[in-house]
């Protein structure tokens, strides 16, 4: 937008543009515009609580530079929107009082003293710069704040070679000139939490000029929009002939540039599937005449969803508006209907309501919930699968349309599980979920008994909105309480943060935005001559009366009761308005809800019936059909109606009192404040969305009949200068926020969503409905154990460091009674197989391996289930005690400690202070070892639990201040827990430290092989260190061979300062790390399972075993090159080991000396390549290599 076109161009210079503005009012908005080019784009300005006065851009602005002889400069000014719309340009006036200090108060080059000046002479190209004005302030050039840029790198790989050429450390890179950059502090640990950090700034990639910009939509963006009904009117003429209109108050009807393909259902004649059969026109649209239906709705872009009548009214009426309905309106009633199951009786919703339960109806208004809850496979298991079988009807449609990089936007709680579906086959395609439902507490969500399910099919989109925050605030909740997973503020590609929920490597955005209405369709439809003549029609008959208009469904939700018995007090109070005001209630017939149709409707039918008897013509009562009260009839009605009313006891989107603001806009002109009309109130709920964005309503409290009665009276005595500002401010919203612009707001943080295009970048997991999107980097696959077998055949020196609990071991500490148990020391831990136990001996028998065992237990637990192994190396409480490799078993084994002992006065502190907490935390304990102690709170409320945990971390922190010791924190998923341990010790620096001492316990010469393998969070800094250390030596090969550099690490690993093993690490080092499950991780491979663990060892064992069954056998191809002269590579005889009678056969060995035999007798030569590759593995690709 901001770029200066000149012949000579001297480079790109970007600019941030900052100015201060004190004297901004409410709904006032700064934008800068070019002042050469005023009718031009706009870039608005931001500001934050911390940042105000200060309005800064949010990405910088590419300002094209002139040669550097030009003078030219660059002009510019700041505009002032209000409500979306430009007000005026900036004036002198609001940078009064306001002191700015320059040091040159002369304009250096001509032009309008209204206009900002920036010299770019004073920029070079490829810096970055920070413009300081003061709005109203154009004297003088403005202040500029130059940030310098170093060189930057095109990749991780590059700046490591870079640095191994001058000999400085790959992580030692972090410095900058510039302060202000925030810098990864390499020295800390990772925070667990509810938002983790942002990756450090060495995780990302580092290419030149990558500026970030903002995300727009464009003509060639492509949309597919989901909704369980198309936006469409059907009509059928008696010829046989089809026709389609739009349905203009449909929200999802808007006209947009984008390219747009919606998919849902046809509304026809017995779509619910209730009534019909056959061919008749009561069963849906016929088979015979969908063809015509689809080439009718081809124009506008709609594709229909062909699902049988039966099983659409199933999932619709059945599970949809019986279970999920009253779930999702924070209705669950335990003295609602009894179980629909395989042995229950169906409930006859026919027979007649006795009077005690009509009495017993008033005492039990939310008690609503008349649908099958229970969840016992009987008839709730019927409607579960009609719900997931027309979702997979949806899946196969949408496959269809989708084409790469659309967009997929999904509405209505009739399809949270449709994610679910589509991530399984299309899993880099963006999705997005909204709901216009309320969503309901988690107390009130978890007696649903597929409430996991429902939450995974949401959290497989990449964005999930609602109306209001409150609703995505349950929403977090329920994650959090349900599935344990953590929220918060996360960065997203714009440079800004986005509320998210980390799931499985991934960010689900959490979107809140309230949608609102088309004021030029509402217009068009009120200016309409029928909609006048209705208007007149309802005036006239209800001439000098002051019109209270309400519609609602005919279900308790709604709350009309509440509203006719607050009107019933208000009268008996105020009886001198009898007569003189009418309430026209309209009551849209809702079948679906069944008996709680029938009950609300007989209830509002004696309470009118009451009410007008006693005072005659106050209520006007009248039911219809959906489609008799369409939005050219509601108009009418808002129009001619003085007051609206919505007493809804839960609702979700309520569109009407928008409508009705709309319908009295002209109420602010002078010719509405002289009709002398009282109109254009409303009087709203506090329990409907839009009462957070109608702040102009007069909002009540529904089951609180008194304030209901007095918001009759305010509306009726209320000033004239108090209305027209009620009026006012509600009508702010609804002509700021449109329809289309609340459509752009969900669609552009839904194309902001930060998610690959790369399908592999994602994995799954999980069967059915369990199946969960995994956000992984692109290589991470399953761990090769064919690579890993070649890799130790061929190496002279090899490390294995193993986990113990959940890596070799099954592990305690998933299921939470029993680690309880085993910290209180009531249940025994588990212990290794007798087939475990071997396996490890077989490795440690092999003298050119280096097996440690690195575990989070104590020294006396690894002790008593693993010391009688020989040569095995233990490491205790993640390596702060060490025990070396030694071939003794039995009795006590030696241990050094990683850090210096030192004063452990500071366990007795923590202890006392923890105590405190978990006397006041329920479900929390103390878990104490020799060098630690943990405050364990994963059985403690998660949100209470967490938060007590912060209030402890920070109370340690600043107590334990003064000894050496680090304060851990692991977040709900990680266990829950806050940790104090010695400084300085964690898996990753014994794992360093390992490595530094392997010459005191190995003479075969530098590391080439190692294998590490960890399953949980205490594990990743060892994966992370010996990854890390790995790639070291992959560079080095890389660089010898001149290769291309290796992509930048994935930001799940915690870089560390590795160089310090350089001296121990041979350049062929191949190191394999792995993780116990599929999951977001440090290590670059995952095996499945436990069991897989111990396959893997066992068949590095067999390539030890085959080695030492081979000794003695020589091939043909040995024998093939006996009379050969001695040119070979490999000079000396075989030789034998007349202690251990081992001998090794290779190919390519001279043979032609018999003398060199020491005893032909024991040598046996094989008669043929079979009987020498008898065990050997069919898949081996390099055996080539090795025997031809």
């Amino acid at each position: 937008m901001a770029t200066v076109q000149t012949a000579d161009s001297g480079g790109i210079a970007q600019v941030t543009f900052r100015v201060r503005c004190e004297n901004l009012g409410h709904g006032e908005a700064i934008f800068l515009s070019q002042a050469d080019n005023p009718s031009g784009s706009r870039v608005p300005l931001f500001t934050t609580s911390k940042s105000y006065p200060w309005y800064t851009t949010r990405t910088p602005l590419s300002l094209q530079l002139p040669a550097p002889q030009s003078n030219k400069t660059y002009r510019y000014r700041y505009a002032i929107h209000r409500a979306g719309i430009f007000h005026r340009w900036e004036e002198p006036s609001d940078g009064r009082g306001i002191e700015k200090i320059r040091a040159h108060q002369t304009v250096e080059s001509g032009g309008n003293s209204d206009v900002h000046t920036l010299p770019l002479r004073l920029l070079h190209g490829g810096e970055l710069y920070t413009v300081n004005d003061v709005l109203g302030v154009t004297v003088g050039p403005p202040d500029i704040d130059h940030i310098k840029v170093r060189k930057n790198y095109s990749s991780v790989g590059s700046l490591a070679r870079k640095n191994s050429a001058s000999g400085t450390s790959l992580y030692g890179l972090h410095s900058r000139n510039n302060s202000n950059v925030r810098m990864a502090d390499q020295g800390s640990k990772k925070k667990v939490g509810f938002a983790p950090q942002p990756p450090a700034t060495s995780h990302r990639s580092s290419e030149a000029g990558a500026i970030k910009q903002a995300v727009h939509l464009t003509s060639s963006d492509g949309l597919i929009v989901v909704s369980a009904f198309l936006p469409v009117h059907l009509t059928r003429s008696e010829n046989g002939e089809w026709s389609a209109d739009w349905d203009y108050e449909a929200l999802l009807s808007m006209q947009t540039h984008l390219r747009v393909t919606r998919v849902g259902t046809v509304k026809w004649r017995g779509w619910h599937g209730n009534v019909g059969g056959g061919k008749s026109d009561e069963s849906g649209v016929p088979i015979e005449e969908r063809h015509k239906v689809e080439a009718v709705l081809r124009p506008f872009n709609c594709v229909p969803v062909w699902v049988p009548t039966t099983l659409f009214g199933e999932m619709y009426n059945g599970f949809c508006k019986g279970v999920l309905w009253p779930i999702l309106h924070n209705v669950a009633s335990v003295y609602s209907s009894p179980p629909t199951g395989v042995n229950a009786e169906r409930p006859d919703a026919d027979k007649d309501i006795e009077p005690y339960d009509s009495q017993y109806a008033e005492y039990s208004m939310d008690d609503v919930a008349q649908g099958p809850i229970h969840g016992d496979g009987g008839r709730e298991g019927e409607l579960w699968a009609a719900f997931t079988a027309v979702n997979r009807h949806f899946t196969d449609v949408i496959i269809q349309c989708f084409n790469e990089g659309d967009l997929i936007w999904i509405h209505g709680f009739h399809l949270m599980i449709l994610p679910s579906f589509l991530t399984r086959r299309i899993s880099m395609a963006k999705i997005g979920i909204f709901l216009h439902t309320p969503f309901p507490s988690s107390e009130i969500f978890r007696t649903l008994w597929c409430r996991e399910d429902l939450l995974r099919g949401m959290l497989n989109a990449d964005q999930v909105g609602f109306h209001l925050f409150e609703y995505a605030r349950h929403f977090l909740t329920c994650c959090r309480r349900l599935l344990g997973l953590n929220y918060g503020m996360f960065p997203d590609s714009s440079g800004g943060h986005n509320l998210a929920i980390d799931t499985n490597g991934r960010h689900v955005s959490v979107t809140s935005i309230h949608a609102g209405v088309e004021p030029p369709v509402l217009h068009q439809v009120l200016s309409h001559s029928s909609t006048r003549d209705r208007v007149a029609n309802i005036r006239n008959q209800f001439q000098g009366k002051v019109i209270f208009a309400a519609i609602d469904r005919m279900e308790s939700l709604k709350g009309i009761p509440l509203k006719l018995i607050a009107l019933e007090r208000f009268l008996q109070r105020c009886p001198q308005w009898a007569g003189k005001i009418v309430v026209v209630q309209v009551g849209i017939s809702a079948f679906e809800r069944g008996d709680d149709y029938t009950k609300t409707r007989n209830e509002i039918v004696s309470m009118v019936t009451n009410i007008n008897n006693r005072w005659p013509g106050t209520v006007q009562f009248q039911e219809c059909a959906e489609s008799e009260m369409r939005l050219q009839q509601r108009m009418a009605l808002l129009r001619a109606a003085d007051v609206v009313m919505v007493t809804t006891i839960r609702d979700g989107l309520n569109l009407i009192p928008l409508e009705f603001t709309i319908a009295h806009l002209d109420a602010l002109t002078e010719q509405g404040r002289n009709d002398g009309r009282k109109r254009g109130l409303c009087i709203l709920s506090e329990f409907s969305s839009c009462t957070r964005v109608m702040r102009g309503a007069l909002h009540v409290n529904p089951w609180k009949i008194s304030e209901i009665a007095t918001a009759f009276y305010q509306a009726l005595t209320m000033s004239e200068d108090e209305r027209m500002r009620r009026i006012s401010i509600a009508s702010e919203f609804v002509t700021r926020v449109t329809t289309q612009r609340w459509a752009l707001a969900v669609m552009l943080d839904l194309k902001g969503v930060q998610k690959n295009e790369d399908a592999g970048k994602y994995a799954g997991a999980g069967l059915g409905l369990g199946f969960r999107l995994l956000g992984m980097d692109s290589k991470f696959n399953s761990l090769d154990a064919n690579s890993v077998a070649r890799a130790y055949r061929n190496a002279k020196s090899r490390l294995i460091l193993l986990d113990y609990g959940g890596t070799i071991l099954a592990n305690d500490n998933l299921d939470q009674l029993q680690r309880f148990q085993f910290v209180k020391k009531s249940r025994p831990p588990s212990v290794p197989t007798e087939g475990l136990i071997s396996t490890l001996k077989e490795l440690c028998s092999d003298h050119r391996n280096v097996v440690f065992v690195v575990s989070g237990k104590e020294r006396h637990s690894l002790t008593k289930t693993l010391c009688h192994i020989p040569n095995l190396g233990l490491a205790a409480e993640h390596g702060m005690f060490v025990s070396w490799p030694t071939p003794k078993v039995g009795g006590k084994r030696r241990w050094e400690t990683l850090v210096p002992d030192q004063d452990r006065s500071w366990r007795s502190i923590a202890t006392m202070i923890m105590e405190v907490y978990t006397s006041r935390t329920h479900g929390s304990y103390i878990e104490e070892t020799e060098m630690k102690v943990l405050w364990q709170y994963r059985d403690a409320d998660p949100e209470f639990g967490y938060l007590q945990s912060r209030e402890l971390e920070d109370h340690l922190s600043n107590v334990l201040r003064g000894f050496s010791v680090d304060i851990l924190h692991g977040g709900v998923e990680e266990g829950g827990y806050v940790e104090v341990r010695p400084k300085g010790v964690n898996k990753g620096v014994v794992s360093m430290h390992i490595i530094k001492h392997l010459e005191k316990i190995s003479n075969h010469g530098k590391l080439d092989f190692a294998l590490v393998i960890g399953d949980d969070h205490c594990d990743e800094p060892m994966l992370s260190v010996m990854r890390q250390i790995g790639r070291r030596a992959q560079e080095v090969r890389i660089t010898k061979k001149g290769g291309q550099p290796l992509a930048p690490l994935p930001a799940t690993i915690a870089q560390v300062d590795v160089s310090s093993c350089d001296d121990y690490i041979s350049s062929h080092l191949q190191c394999f790390t792995s993780t116990v499950g599929k999951k977001p991780t440090a290590a670059a491979n995952y095996v499945n399972d436990v069991e897989d663990v111990h396959e893997l060892l066992e068949s590095l064992v067999k390539v030890t075993t085959r080695e030492t069954l081979h000794s003695g056998y020589y091939s043909v191809v040995d024998l093939k090159h006996m009379d050969e002269t001695p040119t070979s590579p490999f000079r000396d005889p075989v030789k034998f080991d007349a202690q251990t009678s081992w001998q090794r056969s290779l190919s390519m060995v001279q043979l032609s000396n018999p003398d060199t035999l020491s005893d032909p007798l024991d040598t046996r030569v094989s008669g043929n390549l079979d009987e020498y590759l008898g065990t050997m593995q069919e898949d081996e690709d390099d055996d080539e290599d090795n025997f031809f």
